[in-house]
């Protein structure tokens, strides 16, 4: 995609959409935040933030007409991007709620262990997992500290989605993930600096 592609940030009451359209902004997206499933649907690329309780966000998802949007673009294999709950919805279930998620990625989330203080909330190192140290995404990123701020994280049936892993609270979690054209942050890259900007730069340049 040569030219600066048009990010749609879904609006539907559920993540920081101002935060996410700077983020994709200085990027290099075009980025217009909307609620509107037409103009989602006529974008290149959708970015589905989320912040908050996972059923929540999906039954706003699901009520403002968006979540067809996206599931057609998974269908297409056009590009989507995850951040924080936007990207536990793209796994099977959570414990967070009864409401099924997108069911893209296999797996479930679940609340971190009652040993671990939650939030798990600030900057924390990404590393890459395993055989992913070369993966383009990665690049300017594996090894530095992004933000996070979340109480609950992936566990997937299978690893071959998993590119990048953070260590807190005991667990070794899931926090950037890519199936096909989609893919998900459980960091914020849009709070997290020039690293951030890196990975937002990464992924546009592979679109």
């Amino acid at each position: 995609m040569s030219a600066a592609p048009t990010a749609a940030i879904l609006d539907y009451d559920a993540g920081n959409v101002r935060s996410a359209k700077r983020g994709l902004d200085a990027a290099g997206a075009r980025a217009v935040i909307t609620d509107d499933p037409g103009v989602a649907a006529r974008s290149d690329v959708l970015v589905v933030p989320g912040v908050g309780h996972f059923s929540t966000c999906l039954a706003q998802l699901r009520r403002s007409g968006l979540e067809q949007v996206v599931s057609a673009f998974i269908a297409e294999q056009r590009p989507v991007f995850g951040i924080c709950v936007g990207m536990q919805l793209l796994y099977e279930r959570s414990e967070e709620g009864d409401e099924p998620g997108l069911g893209l990625l296999p797996g479930v989330v679940q609340r971190f262990p009652a040993e671990a203080v939650v939030p798990h909330m600030g900057w924390d190192l990404v590393h890459p997992a395993a055989g992913r140290d070369e993966d383009p995404l990665l690049a300017g990123v594996a090894g530095q500290r992004l933000y996070f701020v979340h109480s609950y994280y992936a566990v997937p049936l299978a690893d071959a989605h998993v590119v990048g892993r953070c260590a807190y609270g005991g667990v070794d979690f899931p926090c950037l993930v890519r199936e096909g054209s989609v893919v998900g942050t459980q960091f914020h890259p849009e709070k997290s600096g020039p690293v951030g900007q890196q990975l937002l730069r990464n992924w546009i340049a592979g679109l």
